[in-house]
Order: structure tokens, then sequence, then C-alpha cells
């Protein structure tokens, strides 16, 4: 799978989190969301003990929640879509300091916030806690399609490729004494996008070509292989067996 690729989102440790095999921590992450989703959203009270998992989680993987918070921004459009929903959804509609909202709307901006931000939360303490490379091996020993996750593998990569290919244009046109200032410098950005289309082709060809000619043939080797234990699979269930009780209490209460 290549050589390890640290990515932003990581915090390096050596937690008991960090340590258990990546596609125990997938699969322990994916039973967590399915669980919250299918919460409902009258139980407002399931949805705060879910947040004492997942702070607890957090608390043994040592991420600190400064570092979860700030991660936690990439919500933004989705908590914007929640807080029109009482106001453009239809159905019997309650007085709140003198607006007139929808009931319906009201439930659905609260389901869509409280699943939407402990699932963003859960995401983000996987990826806090597993690097990119050992998320593309634990994909893999998942039994992902192999395809999806070369192609998964090639965009990551890619994507820093281009990024920076992108930053050493920026600077070329700041070293110009370029500036973007309005609507009359978008045919210069719209020049530069075309290039970094085309020279994005080009080394992508250049790669391909480079891959097959050192045998690749549609497939990656695999490097490590990463097994886990029962008593690793014991502890990562841990969090979505406890949140799977907490579901049917939601339920049945």
């Amino acid at each position: 799978m290549g050589s390890g690729h640290a990515h932003r989102l990581y915090r390096h440790g050596h937690s008991p989190v960090h340590g258990l095999p990546p596609h125990t921590k997938l699969a322990a992450t994916f039973a967590f969301v399915v669980v919250v989703v299918s919460t409902p959203r009258e139980a407002m009270w399931a949805f705060g003990l879910y947040a004492l998992l997942l702070a607890a989680v957090a608390y043994a993987a040592r991420v600190p929640a400064s570092f979860l918070l700030k991660r936690l921004l990439i919500e933004v459009p989705f908590v914007a879509f929640a807080v029109l929903m009482p106001f453009v959804a239809e159905g019997e509609r309650v007085g709140v300091l003198g607006v007139s909202l929808s009931v319906n709307g009201l439930w659905g901006a609260w389901n869509v916030l409280a699943k939407g931000t402990l699932g963003v939360a859960a995401s983000v303490l996987l990826a806090s806690t597993t690097e990119l490379r050992a998320l593309l091996l634990g994909l893999q020993r998942l039994r992902l399609p192999p395809l999806l996750v070369q192609i998964a593998s090639f965009m990551i990569r890619y994507g820093d490729v281009i990024a920076d290919e992108m930053r050493r244009m920026r600077i070329a046109r700041e070293s110009r004494g370029f500036e973007a200032r309005g609507v009359r410098h978008w045919g210069v950005l719209a020049k530069s996008a075309g290039a970094l289309f085309i020279r994005s082709y080009e080394r992508g060809e250049r790669v391909h070509l480079a891959m097959v000619s050192r045998g690749y043939a549609g497939s990656m080797p695999v490097i490590d292989e990463a097994t886990a234990s029962r008593a690793q699979w014991s502890y990562a269930l841990a969090l979505p067996c406890a949140a799977l009780v907490v579901c049917l209490l939601g339920w049945t209460l």
C-alpha cells in the first residue's frame, strides 16, 4: 500500500485506542453510527449518553476536547441547514420567542444536529487515532472491493500532489505581483486551473506508465497484514455494544 502517509486529522499517540487494529475501529465506528441513526429522535437522553460514550473514547485515546471541537467545524453547513428547517417545514406550528416555528421542523433540526454531530465526532475520533495507510489496510481487511481501495489510495496520495502544485502556482503568481481582488482577475485564475488540470493529467499518465513498467497489473501488493485478536475485537466493539443497549432502551422506555 506504499509508505506511511500522515494527515492533519491524525494525532500521534500510544493510547490503547491507537493500538487497535484499523479494521476493528472501522467496524466499531460504522456500527456505532448505525445505532445512533436508528435511535428515535424523541429519546433525547439517549444522545446525551452517546456523547458521554464518545467522551470516554476520547479520554482513552488522549484526544483533547479542543482538538475534537475544532474538527467538528466541518459540519457547519449541516448546522445551517438544520437551523432553517423549523422555518420552512410544514405542519403544526408553535410560537418560540414570538416566532412561529414548525414542530416537525424543530424535531427534524434536532434529529439532524444530534445524529450528525455524533457521527462526525465518531469519524473524527477514528481519523485522529488511525493513520490513512492503516485505514486503507483496514478497508482491505474488511473485504472492501480492491478496486475501491486502490482508488481511495491514489486519491489520497494524488490529492497532496495537486495541493502542492497549486501552492507552487500561487507562489509563482504572487512573485509576479498578481493578487486576485475582483471579477477581472477570474480569467487568470481560470487559466491557472486549466494549466493545473493539464499538468495533473500528464503526471497521472506518467505515474501509470511507471507503475506498469514495475509490474503493476491491476492490484497492489499487501505489505502489512492487519490481524486482530479476540480481545482487541472485544475492546473495539465495546462502544457500539454499549450504544446498542442505549438504543434499545430508547425504543422501549
